[in-house]
């Protein structure tokens, strides 16, 4: 009997030969023939599921973003439920935001990878659009931490959280990039003192 092969799951497993290889060698270096060597797959198997490069790399990118926004999605129940304890809402804060920065093997993974397909997006139409939802999504979501916090009146008051929101993703925006020069328990310390300047006194 032929082996059944779930298609979503062996596409899921190419995408991740491509976070392997882009990490390892960089985007340009991920062709279809290096991806296919990375999954140990035949070259005709990922044509297989994909009908070119672009589509693979596309799907790769949507992939990883999909994988991060279901991560941070997990912490919302928690933080918004009001009868989590504010000394609680501000651990799980730390912990949501803190996925969008390379602390981790996995996220340091995560950043690099993703930091090459948004360089690649500025030429890349196909992948620019990918780059602009996930620029809306994390803006989107770091509103709804501070408004969420704002509604349990755990922030100053006055604050515009418009700009405090463009504030804290460009902090989180700044720190990424530091990938490699920063090192974890700073960028922790930094995007703990940043909330704390937000908290209104207990």
């Amino acid at each position: 009997m032929p082996k059944i092969v779930d298609p979503d799951a062996r596409r899921l497993e190419i995408a991740e030969a491509v976070f392997r290889v882009i990490q390892r060698d960089g985007l340009a270096q991920a062709s279809l023939r290096s991806v296919a060597e990375e999954a140990g797959l035949a070259i005709g198997s990922v044509r297989h599921y994909f009908r070119g490069h672009d589509e693979l790399i596309v799907f790769a990118m949507r992939s990883l973003g999909d994988r991060l926004e279901a991560r941070l999605l997990g912490h919302l129940p928690d933080l918004l439920d009001p009868a989590t304890p504010r000394s609680r809402r501000q651990e799980i804060t730390e912990a949501l935001l803190g996925e969008l920065l390379p602390l981790t093997e996995q996220t340091r993974a995560e950043t690099d990878v993703w930091l090459a397909f948004s360089a690649a997006a500025k030429n890349r139409p196909d992948l620019a659009e990918e780059a602009v939802r996930m620029y809306e999504g994390v803006r989107a979501l770091v509103r709804r931490v501070l408004d969420g916090a704002n509604e349990a009146g755990g922030l100053l008051d006055g604050l515009d959280l418009a700009v405090e929101t463009e504030r804290l993703a460009a902090l989180l925006d700044g720190l990424a990039l530091s990938t490699g020069r920063t090192p974890p328990e700073l960028m922790r310390t930094v995007l703990r003192r940043h909330l704390e300047s937000l908290r209104c006194p207990e």
